[in-house]
């Protein structure tokens, strides 16, 4: 199990006043230095901030919106990418569960880069927010360890924090991408291509690790000209499935871990009047439309978002339990239209 360090005798967040003492200046020189009035002493700015990075001093970026004595119910969500249907839905059930909780909601982009995501963090807990919600982009998530430490909640969903035990709420992507192998396997199929985005990503790798159970358990060969990475958009989805098509000994059925290939692969299923069987990882608005029939793996993306936002409230009301792992399920849909 990870454990995450503490210092000994830290209960609560260090305050401006516990800097004052430190450093051995007044409340209002500490303020002035924090908020870097000018005409400060050097001697006094250098002891302030040894004093603050010695106690792991925060300002608080909200105090000066705050009525005295009084305190904004906030939590930050972060995600991976705005723009994206998947994260959008995920927004939305957030904002409810904060709604109903009469909680501000803030909410930044780590558009998938690690570094970003780590200074969008810092950020958030800078402002105080109450509680975290956040879906991973890189895999070392220690650096909050502090701040979990003196209180702030956080909960991963969509993939799990890296080096920090905390409250996960993720899909069953394994359990999901083995029931629909099992299914192509049963209805025949052992030429089975995997297409996937890359094996850095979480989630791809569970996926690509459920399709390869189920073929074991079938005793079909494990080809590794059948799995296909580094497929990140519909047209090079389109490409590979072509180049599978054309070897001697064509898959007889493709599974996508992802819906932009998914979209790709039923391009040039459909252009080339394939019979081969198309499984997807995603379910998603337009599929049922789909000039080629094909098998999704379904979940509900609301759940996901709202299961994690209710055990995050849970947590900013007092809730100490041991940290939760929490697994959605996915169930097997027939999408598209039916081969004429």
């Amino acid at each position: 199990m990870l454990r995450v360090t503490s210092t000994p005798g830290r209960t609560r967040r260090p305050t401006m006043v516990d800097v004052a003492a430190r450093a051995g200046v007044s409340v209002k020189t500490v303020s002035r230095v924090v908020n870097n009035a000018p005409y400060v002493q050097p001697e006094l700015v250098e002891r302030v901030l040894a004093a603050v990075a010695e106690l792991g001093f925060r300002r608080n970026h909200l105090a000066s919106t705050l009525r005295s004595g009084q305190a904004t119910a906030t939590i930050g969500l972060l995600i991976e990418e705005i723009a994206n249907p998947f994260y959008a839905t995920i927004a939305g059930a957030v904002a409810e569960v904060a709604a109903d909780h009469d909680t501000m909601l803030i909410i930044a982009s780590s558009e998938e880069d690690p570094a970003r995501e780590q200074q969008l963090l810092r950020d958030l807990c800078a402002r105080r927010v109450d509680g975290l919600l956040v879906v991973p982009a890189g895999e070392d998530h220690t650096f909050l360890a502090g701040e979990v430490e003196l209180g702030t909640p956080a909960v991963f969903l969509d993939r799990p924090a890296g080096g920090l035990r905390a409250d996960t709420v993720l899909l069953d992507n394994r359990g999901g991408a083995r029931a629909g192998v099992r299914r192509l396997t049963a209805d025949g199929h052992r030429r089975i291509a995997v297409l996937l985005d890359s094996t850095s990503v979480y989630t791809m790798r569970e996926r690509l690790a459920g399709a390869r159970d189920a073929l074991t358990e079938a005793g079909a060969a494990d080809d590794p000209l059948l799995v296909r990475d580094g497929i990140r958009d519909p047209a090079t989805a389109a490409r590979v499935v072509a180049e599978l098509l054309d070897q001697p000994d064509p898959p007889t059925a493709f599974f996508s871990l992802n819906n932009r290939i998914s979209l790709g692969a039923v391009e040039e299923l459909h252009r080339r009047d394939s019979d081969a069987t198309l499984l997807g990882f995603d379910d998603f608005d337009s599929a049922r439309l789909l000039p080629y029939p094909l098998t999704v793996i379904a979940y509900d993306t609301h759940t996901l978002a709202r299961t994690a936002a209710e055990l995050l409230f849970r947590r900013i009301r007092g809730d100490r339990d041991a940290p939760r792992d929490v697994l959605v399920p996915t169930e097997l849909v027939a999408r598209g239209l039916p081969r004429r």
